[in-house]
């Protein structure tokens, strides 16, 4: 007996809702930073967390504005018509979901950066704090050490 299949799989027709529905409601740290590089007008990346750990590091390009302050100051940080990416801690933290409720509540269109700050820095992707711009090694259980994964 099949772990795999002891559940069957669902309707082709029900997968393609389901995974197109999944990416429009999430986005990658991959295509994030893409479209940071190219500076794609429309797309806002917010950093849901407080000032204490933007300063202790951040994605060049976003924008900070805690979840807590959203509703105050969604329409002053983010030009009408843009998409906002929110962004968190990491898989463990829930905060830029919270955060991405809220910008939808407000009528945003909105977007997830799944695995949040933790991914982007375990990926190698630049990094600013007190110190300036700089990069990790990438962690090989994330991504690939050069190049693209390829997916």
């Amino acid at each position: 007996m099949s772990n795999v299949l002891s559940t069957p799989a669902a309707p082709p027709s029900d997968a393609v809702a389901h995974f197109a529905g999944r990416l429009a409601f999430e986005t990658d740290v991959s295509d994030v930073h893409a479209d940071l590089e190219a500076r794609v007008p429309d797309v806002v990346v917010v950093d849901t967390r407080g000032p204490d750990a933007w300063r202790q590091g951040h994605i060049p390009g976003a924008v900070l504005l805690a979840t807590g302050e959203i509703a105050a100051s969604a329409a002053e940080l983010v030009p009408a018509g843009c998409t906002v990416v929110t962004y968190c801690w990491g898989p463990g933290c829930n905060g830029s979901t919270v955060a991405a409720l809220e910008f939808a509540r407000l009528g945003f269109p909105v977007k997830e950066m799944i695995g949040g700050y933790e991914y982007w820095v375990r990926e190698g992707y630049p990094v600013r704090d007190e110190r300036g711009v700089y990069r990790r090694t990438v962690d090989d259980l994330t991504g690939p050490a050069a190049g693209s994964c390829g997916c």
